[in-house]
This record gives C-alpha cells, structure tokens and sequence, in this order.
C-alpha cells in the first residue's frame, strides 16, 4: 500500500476517534481544523442543528508563510464568532498533532477571544 494512503487512513481513524467524544453545542461549538500543504481552513460547527456558525481560511489570505497564515485564520475565526457571540469552544484538531500551524491557530485564536 502506498505511504501516503496510510498516512491518511491513520489521520481519519484519530479523527473519528475524536468526533466520538467531541461533540458541538449550541452553547460550546465545535472548532474544527483542516490543513493541506497549501493551506489551512477552521469552522466553528453546532453539532446539534448540524450548522457551520463561522468559517475562515488561508486561501485568500496575503499572509508570507504557512506559519503566518494559520494565525490569520485563528485571528478572523475569532473576530467572526465574536460578531456571532460565540465564546466558547470545544478544539477538534482532526486527527493532527498539536504542534505547527494547528497550535499557531489555536493560540492566535484565543488571543483573539476564544475559550477552549
């Protein structure tokens, strides 16, 4: 089998194994986090009305870096839930380490505001 589908097949199954017990709220959403070689994109996600409450990404983002443009999103994620008085979290990683851009994002979207 090829490297790269194991890799994935192993990242699915942490990720499912997450989604069984992280469960969105109406009171705490889901903050949810996926990253390509490009890019990163994060949603906030009421699991219970299966609704997307805020979304951003890195794709139009002018920011140098892979680095930077996870703290641009983490910033923007939290000024949009602020907007939709959204305070509290509950951090889905999907599947990733909590290192890199997904703890960049993470910490630069509590500095925005963000409980998790």
């Amino acid at each position: 089998m090829d490297k790269n589908k194991i890799k994935i097949e192993k990242r699915v199954r942490r990720q499912r194994r997450t989604r069984a017990k992280v469960v969105g709220t109406a009171q705490r959403p889901r903050l949810t986090v996926f990253k390509s070689n490009k890019y990163i994109y994060a949603q906030i996600i009421d699991d219970e009305k299966k609704q997307t409450v805020a979304s951003a990404s890195s794709v139009k983002m002018g920011a140098n870096g892979l680095m930077d443009k996870a703290m641009g999103v983490g910033s923007e994620l939290a000024k949009i839930a602020k907007g939709k008085k959204v305070k509290k979290v509950v951090f889905d990683k999907g599947g990733y380490l909590f290192t890199g851009r997904v703890k960049a994002l993470a910490d630069s979207s509590r500095e925005g505001g963000l409980e998790f």
